[in-house]
């Protein structure tokens, strides 16, 4: 399925924010963390789109907060370059030259680009890397793969994020865009996944939700229908009995983490679909799967 599936033209844009007037004050003052990548990324209309429902969402009087990713971006790039990539589950392995690479596009043009697109829309958004203020403090990460420990290089989880830069900035106005890249203790540069890192920022300054825009319509069951909400208990029991696979389990996991982190709850949403945080946030049936910490109510 692709994006031009989910292509609407301006009357059918303006229904959909008609039908949100009466939500729209419903989270005013709240902090909404949204992961931006995908397809939702690469797509010229979903990314003014996006853009364009990230500064309505500061007009209303939500402090959205944007972390992204930029994986195709950093792809085209290691071309260009003639740069080889090894994987792990996934995961990039990741020498010195090739984080320096990681860096420029991840803090230089993707994040640049995101932020142009907000302000563009008639926000301000200021686009920094979690190394800014220290923001993100990481550590290496190694992977277990077929019983062996593999080193990734200079590929990074959070262990700590301090979410002051981003309280100066959503308190003077301005929309933070974050970059996935985080600092040792040492003062090594990591990468960072883009899921993790906005599952740990989403954490860290409490966020009423955490948006991951995804390429699928969120938690499917057995039969491909979308499971609405889940507990954290439940997400889990979902993943051992195998209803949740592949790189849903990831994406999952993140949310489980930052539900119990701090975050009142976080949504897999179809970030195909133009409009998809508002959506989410605006709409009494929501558009994805919400994860909540299980002492929530519902």
């Amino acid at each position: 399925m692709t994006s031009q599936n989910f292509h609407i033209d301006a009357a059918q844009e303006a229904a959909i924010l008609a039908g949100a007037l009466p939500y729209l004050r419903r989270y005013a003052g709240d902090t909404i963390v949204i992961k931006y990548g995908g397809h939702a990324m690469g797509d010229d209309i979903l990314s003014s789109a996006f853009g364009r429902d990230i500064a309505l969402l500061k007009l209303v009087g939500i402090n959205p907060v944007v972390v992204h990713g930029g994986g195709p971006q950093i792809n085209q790039m290691f071309e260009r370059l003639g740069i080889s990539s090894t994987f792990i589950d996934g995961l990039r392995v990741t020498d010195a030259d090739m984080m320096d690479v990681i860096e420029m596009v991840l803090s230089g043009s993707v994040n640049k680009e995101v932020a142009r697109l907000i302000t563009q829309a008639g926000a301000l958004a200021v686009g920094v890397s979690g190394k800014d203020g220290h923001m993100i403090t990481a550590c290496k990460m190694k992977r277990a793969h077929h019983d062996h420990q593999h080193d990734l290089g200079y590929v990074g989880t959070p262990i700590k994020v301090d979410p002051r830069v981003i309280y100066a900035l959503s308190g003077s106005g301005l929309i933070p865009v974050i970059a996935p890249i985080g600092l040792g203790e040492d003062g090594t540069t990591y990468n960072i996944n883009a899921d993790t890192a906005a599952g740990a920022v989403a954490g860290a300054v409490r966020a009423t939700r955490l948006l991951m825009l995804t390429d699928v319509a969120g938690v499917l069951d057995r039969k491909g229908d979308l499971i609405p909400e889940l507990t954290a208990s439940q997400a889990r029991q979902a993943v051992e009995q195998g209803i949740i696979i592949g790189g849903m389990i990831p994406k999952v996991e993140t949310c489980i983490e930052a539900v119990e982190g701090g975050a009142q709850a976080a949504v897999i949403i179809d970030g195909r679909i133009p409009h998809a945080c508002l959506l989410e946030l605006f709409t009494a049936a929501g558009s994805g799967t919400l994860i909540r910490a299980d002492d929530e109510m519902k």
